[in-house]
């Protein structure tokens, strides 16, 4: 991202932003409260339509208008308000809207089979068919990852303050869980 411009009505909130990123880096965007962090990142994301500026994806120019072409790009972000059907099972979030179907009807065999292979591949010790009201705010949380990965292609993984709900032991396993 080169030259990122972004305005509100009343504010610049964005001017001359700058943000690169490479293949296996983990980064930490800091600053106060209304510094751009959060409206950068939803640019990147397709949230917000930048106002100038060039965004580049694997050394291409791109244009990205919503979420879905980002998504598309490989970019799949998790914002700081988990976006979860408590009512719903693991296996039911992650593949919401996207769910296997056998003919006309779901395959709910092969959704959870996907989830469960989904989250041994990340390590997530999670059995599918839990409900997500039954997860702690971190397992929720390792949900949330397993989503954004689910899509085909995520090579960029946003997390809007992922730890701002955790305890002290949930930080130690997210960011684990990072570093893997």
């Amino acid at each position: 991202m080169t030259g990122i411009q972004k305005f509100f009505p009343g504010v610049h909130a964005l001017n001359d932003a700058q943000f690169e990123l490479r293949a296996g880096e983990v980064h930490a965007l800091v600053g106060e409260n209304g510094a751009g962090k959060s409206t950068l990142m939803k640019v990147l994301t397709g949230i917000y339509q930048k106002d100038g500026g060039e965004i580049e994806v694997r050394g291409q120019p791109v244009e990205i208008t919503d979420t879905r072409q980002a998504q598309a790009l490989g970019i799949s972000i998790i914002h700081q308000e988990l976006n979860l059907m408590k009512d719903l099972s693991v296996a039911e979030n992650i593949f919401i809207g996207r769910e296997p179907m056998k003919g006309l009807l779901l395959d709910k065999r092969q959704q959870n089979r996907q989830a469960a292979e989904l989250l041994q591949s990340l390590n997530i010790n999670i059995p599918p068919e839990t409900l997500i009201k039954n997860l702690t705010v971190a397992k929720q949380q390792m949900v949330e990852i397993a989503k954004a990965l689910s899509y085909e292609g995520t090579r960029i993984l946003i997390m809007d303050e992922p730890s701002a709900a955790l305890t002290e032991a949930e930080i130690e396993d997210l960011f684990r869980f990072i570093r893997e």
